[in-house]
Order: structure tokens, then sequence, then C-alpha cells
């Protein structure tokens, strides 16, 4: 009878734990977490909801103001599809968070974080395993500050951009360290603003396509394959940025193709396959482009001109220990272009005089190390004793009148050339209205209050801890 009695007990206990087993399946496959939605559609607008410590299912849509403070014990995880987050509101703010496993569909441009607004924060988060790192559409006033990005650990031509501006204006993208994402990209999108972000291990760490008015300030990008490039991009400011070991066939560390009316100044452009790349830039009738003060260092090609163009002002550059200074395809001149107060590390003339200034003009002659320019299989042989024979030899003894490339009338003798990888703080000592505030990213124009008495500007103050 005991037996018996004990067979349904038995039972019982191995119904539990099949039942057990069942729920353990899915939490192991990460299906069994807990769905933030539910928290953010009771949240009250313009209330702060802080979930408990944990693993959420996203995704998430957010459609009011409400700031999402992880208090970095909070993860939102999106399941492998679509995006993780996607803020349709204005006046919003994350903070705080772990977005991670968005979906792969570059279509629908999943994303850790989506925007579609204004006056959104996305501060303080981590975000990793999306394609796309944070999106932003049709969507202005916005900042994303402070967070960690990277993409799938895929291939990098089909990873998504960390940061992505598609005809957005007057956003600020700030103090960001990006790790192998694809590229920083900013769309038909003007006044934005690109400060003291850490980008490495990507394709294009900053790439503007037919966007004006932007500033660039104080980013540190290595180990990119280009650092800067502008297309059809004006009026762009680029300052006291430092990029580095941009190499490969198709390293550049700023390049310009179409590109007016920017200024380039102050800038470390180190170690990469060529330092500047300019494809008919200015493009506009009467623009001009001004590049001074930048340090040019130890780069395959200093300068290369795709053409033989004009309207560049070049003041006050360093040019050191570049394997060749400039290079102008089509064997023509760069000369139509301003060249004055630069140093030369392999200027060969005097100061007697010890004003600082050399005696005599520097000037750069093509002889025969034109050969690797203008025949593309004689670049193996560049920098080979056969070819610095055959340089030298027409150097002491020309058969023809070589082409000038460059002439700089007024050569520095002596500059600060200290290579280093390091980037001093966004904004020139005595600048111009260009100069960084540094406390300026946390302030935006105050919109006009939501229906309902919302007030958009005191949120977005509030998520930055301003009173």
């Amino acid at each position: 009878m005991g037996f018996a009695l004990a067979l349904p007990i038995l039972r019982l206990e191995s119904s539990r734990l099949a039942c057990a087993a069942l729920l353990l399946i899915p939490a192991l496959a990460g299906a069994a977490y807990p769905p933030l939605q539910p928290l953010v559609d009771a949240a009250e607008a313009g209330s702060v909801l802080m979930p408990e410590p944990g693993i959420y299912a996203g995704p998430v849509r957010v459609d009011k103001p409400l700031t999402i403070d992880g208090r970095d014990e909070v993860t939102i995880d999106g399941g492998g599809k679509g995006t993780v987050v996607l803020l349709e509101t204005d006046g919003a703010t994350l903070r705080n968070l772990h977005l991670t496993n968005s979906g792969s569909s570059h279509n629908d441009l999943d994303s850790g974080v989506q925007v579609r607004g204004k006056f959104n924060v996305i501060t303080d988060s981590r975000i990793d395993n999306a394609l796309f790192g944070v999106d932003l559409q049709q969507s202005e006033n916005n900042i994303v500050r402070r967070n960690h990005i990277s993409s799938k650990p895929v291939d990098l031509g089909v990873r998504g951009d960390a940061i992505r501006l598609w005809y957005s204006f007057d956003n600020q993208v700030t103090d960001n360290i990006i790790r192998d994402a694809r590229d920083t990209v900013v769309w038909y999108s003007r006044n934005n603003l690109i400060a003291r972000n850490d980008a490495r291990g990507g394709r294009y760490s900053l790439h503007f396509m037919y966007s004006q008015t932007n500033r660039v300030e104080g980013n540190h990008y290595e180990n990119n394959t280009v650092g800067i490039f502008l297309m059809y991009s004006d009026g762009i400011v680029v300052r006291n940025n430092l990029i580095a070991n941009a190499t490969g066939t198709t390293g550049i560390g700023i390049g310009f193709k179409e590109t007016s009316d920017v200024v380039i100044e102050g800038n470390r452009i180190l170690y990469c396959a060529e330092g500047l790349y300019l494809d008919v830039s200015p493009y506009q009738p009467g623009s001009l482009n001004y590049f001074r003060d930048n340090l040019i260092a130890y780069n395959g090609i200093g300068i290369r001109f795709i053409n033989d163009w004009q309207g560049n002002v070049l003041t006050g550059n360093r040019f050191k220990g570049n394997t060749t200074q400039v290079v102008v395809e089509g064997g023509k001149t760069a000369n139509r272009n301003t060249w004055d107060g630069n140093y030369w590390d392999d200027y060969e003339g005097f100061d007697r005089d010890d004003d600082g200034v050399g005696d005599s003009p520097h000037v750069i002659q093509a002889f025969a190390d034109r050969l690797w320019m203008d025949v593309p299989p004689a670049q193996f042989f560049k920098g080979s004793p056969m070819l610095e024979v055959i340089d030298f030899l027409e150097r002491l003894a020309p058969f023809t009148t070589p082409d000038l490339l460059v002439r700089d009338e007024h050569p520095l003798w002596a500059a600060d050339t200290e290579v280093v990888l390091a980037v001093p703080q966004a904004g020139l000592a005595g600048g111009s209205d260009w100069e960084l505030d540094p406390d300026a990213e946390s302030e935006a124009p105050a919109p006009d209050a939501a229906p309902g008495g919302y007030d958009a500007y005191e949120a977005l103050r509030r998520s930055l801890g301003r009173d």
C-alpha cells in the first residue's frame, strides 16, 4: 500500500521537474526576459522610469516624453529582431542602459536606438551587438553623448554605422567611444556638432554627404580605413582632431570631393597612406578652402591633388617625415593654390637673419621620381636604389625643365612638430565664433511647450542634471 501511495507522489514530482525544464529552456534561449514595453506604457509622460535591475526583452517603443534610467543595471535585449529602442517622440531620455542584440536588416536600419523626434537624449549607455548604433532620421536638437557603441561581429563592409544622421539638423554627437563599427555618417544634414568622439577599428571614422555648416572638433580617429571624408559638403569646420593610421590602399586622413568653404585647422594627421586628398575642391566658383596650423607627418603622401586645381590656401602647416610631400596626378602643378608660411622638414635653405623664416622660397619640383606617379606599375620601385639614382642624375643634369609642384615664398625655419597620439581640448585659444564651449552641447534652443503643458526644454535640462 505504501508503494501505491508513492507512485502519485513520484509522478507529481516528475511533472514539476518537467515543467521547470520547459520554463528553463526559453530562459536559456533568452526568450523569457520580461518585456519592458508594459512598464513604458504605464509610465506617465514626463516621469522617470527606473526599472528593477535585470534583463528585459525588447523591442521598446517610446511615444511620449519619458526618461528611462537603467542606473547601469538594466539591459534591454532586442532578441535579434528589429530595433531595440525606438524614440518616436520629443523630449525623451535614455541613460545608463545596456542595449544589445538588434536585428540584422540593413533595409530596416535595425539599431540599438532609432530617433524620430526632437530634443531627445541618449547618454552614458552601452550599445553592442547592434547592426546600427544610433540612427537619427529627420530629427533635430538631439544629444548623443558618452555612449560606448559597437556593431555586430561581422565583416567590416556589412556592419552598420555607429551613428547615422539623415536629414537631421542641430544635433550634438559628443564624447562617444566607437569600436568595430562601419562608419559615422552625416547625410543631408546641417549645423551638427561632432566633438570629442573616439572611433577605432572601422571604415570611415566620419563621412559627410551633401551636408553643410557642421563642426568637427577634438575627435580621436585611429586605425580606421579613412579618417574624415567630405563629399559635396560645404562650410564645414574640422578643427583640433587627431587622425592616425588610416592605412591600406584607400587610406586617407582627410579627403575632399567637390567640397567648398571649409576650414581645416589645428589637426594632426599621422601615419596615414595619404594625409590630405583633394578632388575638385573647392568646387563652388570663387570659394576658398583654408588649411592652417595642421601637422601632416609620417604619411606616405602628405597631400595628393587628383587634378590641377586652385582655391586652396595653405598657411602655417607643418610637413614632417612624409615619404612624398605633394603629389599632383596628371603631371601638372599644385602651385595655383596659395602656399605661404608652412614648415617643410626637407627645406634646404637658410635663415641668416634669424627671423624664423627661410631666406629663400621652398620649391618642390617633379624629377624622375614622377615615374611612380604617372606609371602605376612603377610604384613597386618607389624608394628603390634604382629610382633614387635616376632621380639624383636628373637633378644633377636634367634633360628637360622639371615641373614646378609647389613654391612656398616664406617657409618656416622651425616649428613644433612633436608627434603624440593625443588630442588637445577642442577649441583654439583666442579662437573665433567657432570656438567650442565644453558645456555648449548640454544646451539647446528652447522649443515651444507641447500640448498639455509638457516643456521639452525643461525635460532636456533635467535629463542632463541641470536644475
